[in-house]
């Protein structure tokens, strides 16, 4: 009967990972020769473990990623594609995300830039870091019902705070005045303090034409090439594509 109530009340105190932990040690006899500092140690550690786990699925969560299944551990790295594991698996076990640096990830439709753009930010996820993925297509229709409403400069300011922003889709399609004043106040805001991860069908040196202005266009890729990992993928596309199977009609001659 205590101890339903101990863990009645340790669930009321959200202490799930600890009550979880406390009913699986109550029903293993082994338990009963550990002393009471080695018990505590466990369920503290479980609650630790709870902890995390929950944190990291809330930030996988907020982050919406297009891949949110993408993970540095399953980077398909075969002759052919441009990545070299090494690289992409130092970058991802380095400081990238705290030194504020850009990622620049360009190559051909289909050679899986947005899914490692996922894995790196699906792994600065699993270091405790908040994310956001956005394509930029889409991203230009959400600043304009932004600055309609009057939550730009709110929206503004949390996204100054996103430890990893990622871009995806950079320079498909054309983008406006206020679009390109826009990604420079983001990314302004950002530099040397916040991470950014840019994939782009377009070589860099083709950016400075596609944002337009000139000016603006200095002031985007000055920032953005400060301190940058550049990936460039190869190969041809990885989707999966259809194939229309041959119907094979038979020649045989029909029974009348």
């Amino acid at each position: 009967m205590m101890m339903h109530q101990t863990l009645t009340q340790l669930r009321a105190l959200k202490l799930d990972g600890l009550a979880t932990g406390l009913e699986e040690q109550l029903g293993l006899p082994g338990m009963a020769g550990m002393s009471f500092e080695e018990r505590l140690a466990m369920l503290v550690d479980r609650e630790v473990h709870h902890r995390n786990d929950r944190k990291l699925m809330r930030l996988l969560k907020n982050a919406r990623l297009k891949y949110g299944q993408a993970a540095i551990e399953d980077i398909d790295s075969r002759p052919g594609r441009g990545i070299n594991r090494r690289e992409v698996m130092s970058l991802a076990l380095g400081d990238w995300v705290g030194a504020g640096h850009s990622v620049l990830i360009t190559g051909p439709t289909g050679a899986g830039k947005s899914w490692l753009a996922c894995a790196l930010a699906q792994y600065a996820c699993r270091r405790g870091h908040s994310v956001l993925y956005q394509r930029v297509p889409r991203l230009q229709e959400e600043l304009r019902i932004r600055h309609g409403s009057g939550t730009f400069g709110k929206w503004l300011l949390q996204l100054a705070k996103t430890d990893v922003l990622v871009l995806d889709d950079w320079g498909m399609s054309t983008i406006d005045s206020q679009t390109r004043s826009d990604l420079l106040e983001m990314i302004d805001d950002r530099t040397g303090h916040k991470a950014t991860i840019i994939t782009s069908q377009l070589p860099i040196e083709h950016w400075h034409a596609w944002i337009g202005d000139a000016t603006i266009a200095d002031a985007i890729l000055d920032r953005l090439m400060q301190h940058h990992h550049r990936l460039t993928l190869t190969g041809d596309s990885l989707r999966m594509k259809v194939s229309v199977q041959p119907v094979h009609l038979s020649t045989a001659p029909q029974s009348p």
